[in-house]
């Protein structure tokens, strides 16, 4: 076998093995469906965004780099793992994010997303935006 073609077979074994490995529930990938999340408890207030830009690439209290692209959040309270669903009340898009850092740190704000998750919410220009926060827990936890 040249070393194009397996390239190409490699490249091909690793493509098929990716839907495989997403399927399990660990800490960072435990969505599935919508049909396995219940919610907890629900929050409303503002929420803002912060990134490498102000935070300098620095590490959030979970531990992990903080990422402008990521699906995470601060949260003061929320133990560090918790899923939630945020959903900006101005134009109705959600996502879900997990808390991985502590925050914000202004009055009357619930929750700070990172860069990506404000974009895709629609609200990175604004800075601040009225939002929903709904605690998510797995259909079969208590």
């Amino acid at each position: 076998m040249t070393r194009n073609k397996k390239s190409v077979a490699l490249a091909i074994a690793g493509a098929l093995m990716l839907p495989s490995c997403s399927t399990q529930a660990t800490a960072s990938n435990r969505f599935a469906g919508p049909t396995e999340w219940k919610v907890s408890s629900v929050q409303t207030g503002q929420a803002s965004w912060y990134g490498t830009r102000c935070n300098g690439g620095t590490r959030t209290a979970s531990g992990e780099r903080l990422s402008n692209s990521a699906a995470t959040a601060a949260h003061k309270t929320l133990p560090l793992g918790t899923q939630v669903r945020v959903t900006n009340m101005s134009n109705g898009k959600s996502e879900v994010v997990r808390i991985n850092d502590r925050g914000p740190y202004t009055k009357g704000r619930v929750i700070d997303v990172t860069e990506g998750v404000a974009q895709r919410l629609g609200f990175f220009s604004r800075g601040v935006v009225s939002v929903k926060v709904e605690v998510l827990k797995m259909a079969d936890e208590g």
